[in-house]
């Protein structure tokens, strides 16, 4: 028997050994099964907490206090047992497990906690995205998200997109001073990754916004009369305004005119324009810009001139009544 005792001592230090390690094998999956649930759940990147954002706790061989909990508005979380708030808001999870375990010590609830924290669910790291895409949506950002990433949650952009996106940024200076950063990226370059560096990465604040397209208006003698988008990337002008109404219909006078918007007033800039010597090339075209209405009367002289002020203000009333009832 006596030589079997280094064989028994041998035995026995192993058992204990294993009994040691299992309440920690158990406090993995229970304190163990709640530890397990809360980091599974919390495979988001590591970003500062925010407000709102709700936080997986683990305290080790404390169940009472393993719990999810969510950042209140004011910055701060509250424990059980714990007679302090704990502010939460701008520090990294690792910095808050610190700041846990040294509350839970001064406080002599425990003498020497093993605190983990994991963000479970972001609330406080909205990116949104409005304007001309198919669904305006604002989402978390839970990772590596870019550009593209985000028009594509959106549904993509809609037919009467403009030709640049803007993207805009809180930025906080070193006096304390938060200003609004905006970056205007082109769609075309975006869309034929002709710079790679134009899909942006995103963060949380961003808002991605997306304006229409500029229009221009064609009224009187054409064979369509109508509003129409400025969307291939290139200048629009006169003879290109005529060719998008389908020709003229009745003109024979020799001058049109283009009501550009000044102040915010439609037709008080009028502009002539010997739209014969344009259509046989003896003058240049003109460019139109957004928001420009082109009217081509049958008659020239002053009296044209007045009724094309006429029928542009009755256009500009009803583009703005079309345009508040889709507002609304």
């Amino acid at each position: 028997m006596k030589n079997l005792t280094p064989a028994l001592i041998l035995v026995l230090t192993a058992g204990m050994l294993c009994a040691q390690t299992q309440p920690s094998a158990a406090g993995s999956s229970g304190v163990g099964a709640g530890a397990t649930t809360l980091n599974a759940t919390a495979n988001l990147p590591v970003a500062r907490i925010g407000n709102n954002d709700l936080l997986g706790i683990t305290v080790y061989d404390s169940p009472e206090l393993t719990r999810t909990v969510r950042v209140d508005s004011d910055g701060t979380i509250r424990l059980p047992m714990l007679e302090k708030h704990i502010q939460a808001t701008g520090l990294y999870p690792e910095q808050l497990e610190k700041a846990i375990t040294s509350e839970l010590i001064n406080e002599q609830i425990l003498v020497d906690p093993i605190v983990t924290v994991s963000v479970v669910e972001y609330q406080s790291r909205p990116i949104s995205v409005v304007g001309s895409v198919k669904t305006p949506i604002t989402f978390q950002d839970t990772g590596v998200v870019t550009l593209l990433d985000a028009i594509t949650k959106a549904g993509g952009l809609t037919q009467d997109a403009g030709q640049e996106i803007l993207v805009s940024r809180e930025q906080t200076g070193a006096d304390g001073k938060t200003s609004t950063i905006v970056q205007r990226i082109p769609v075309k370059g975006l869309l034929d990754s002709v710079d790679t560096s134009l899909n942006l990465p995103l963060q949380g604040g961003d808002v991605v916004r997306v304006p229409e397209a500029g229009r221009f208006y064609v009224v009187g003698n054409v064979k369509q009369p109508g509003a129409y988008v400025i969307n291939d990337g290139s200048q629009s002008s006169v003879l290109k305004a005529i060719a998008l109404a389908r020709g003229l219909d009745h003109f024979s006078g020799h001058t049109a005119y283009i009501y550009r918007t000044e102040g915010g007033v439609t037709g008080k800039n009028d502009i002539p324009i010997e739209l014969k010597k344009v259509l046989n090339h003896k003058a240049p075209d003109i460019p139109l810009e957004a928001n420009d209405i082109l009217y081509i009367p049958e008659a020239s002289g002053r009296k044209a001139t007045l009724t094309a002020l006429d029928r542009s203000l009755i256009l500009g009333a009803t583009v703005g009544a079309a345009l508040l009832y889709v507002y609304h």
